[in-house]
């Protein structure tokens, strides 16, 4: 999805990409004509002061970075929020946005429904963006077009299971909740997202959705991406009921920045965005 408003400007090979949530957002400038990343950073709001608007947490966030002020090629926001699923191609309609999330999510007569087109895979992900943030930024930062942080994670996924026919899953794993996705050979078998409180929680859901799909635990790889790491309790009761637990390989795009393995994984989706 495309929000416009019209300035013709020489190129100048600069790409951001901002993946905004109502706890914060993170950015990162790219070089487009070297394929790297030249500026990054994140921000958490304080949440604990409900009042604030979402829009003033932005505003005071954006004077600090004046990355944000410079001119781009290409924006790119990052919707990042759980209100998402994916429609095969064939049983997708657009006049119906609404009835698809009506399964997975609180769906209100007042709320804007839009999709990403994943044209590669044959399917649509359909969502719920952030209308205030969207509105905000675009007073902000002029013309940029938006996609659903699930939409960019499937899409990479996907594409890494090229030539592979072993059922594999990844997790992403983020403090609130987690995805599961599961792929074969360039096929969606499985996606779900899920809140948690415990590590009995994150190892319930993996183990009922790999039964779900006769994957043995014995068996099947499990990836994990995101804000887990080797010391977390979290992985620790993944690795107790499943035998093939790695983190996500993200060497190749280690080469494009000069970030850690850890923040790769945590940033997997806005690095490659």
């Amino acid at each position: 999805m495309s929000l416009h408003n019209t300035n013709i400007t020489s190129k100048n090979y600069k790409k951001l990409s901002i993946q905004v949530s109502l706890n914060g957002f993170s950015f990162c400038c790219f070089d487009t004509l070297n394929n790297t990343i030249t500026a990054f950073d994140e921000v958490q709001f304080d949440t604990s002061q409900k009042q604030n608007k979402i829009e003033d947490l932005y505003a005071s966030a954006f004077k600090n970075y004046p990355e944000l002020k410079e001119t781009y090629d290409d924006i790119l926001v990052i919707h990042n929020n759980n209100l998402s699923t994916f429609v095969p191609t064939p049983l997708f309609d657009e006049d119906y946005l609404g009835s698809y999330l009506q399964y997975t999510t609180k769906v209100f007569d007042t709320d804007f429904f839009t999709f990403d087109q994943i044209s590669n895979y044959e399917m649509h992900s359909v969502y719920i963006p952030y209308i205030n943030i969207n509105n905000f930024l675009i007073d902000n930062v002029g013309s940029f077009d938006y996609k659903h942080v699930n939409s960019i994670l499937v899409e990479k996924i996907l594409e890494g299971s090229k030539n592979n026919d072993e059922k594999k899953m990844v997790v992403n794993f983020s403090p609130e909740r987690f995805e599961i996705i599961v792929v074969q050979n360039q096929k969606l078998l499985l996606f779900n997202s899920f809140e948690y409180q415990t590590p009995e929680d994150f190892v319930y859901y993996l183990l009922f959705t790999a039964e779900q799909l006769n994957l043995n635990p014995e068996i099947f790889h499990l990836e994990l991406l995101g804000t887990i790491n080797q010391n977390d309790p979290f992985y620790a009761i993944a690795y107790k009921y499943i035998r093939n637990v790695s983190f996500l390989d993200v060497s190749t795009l280690k080469e494009k920045n000069n970030y850690t393995t850890a923040q790769n994984q945590k940033h997997y989706i806005l690095f490659q965005s």
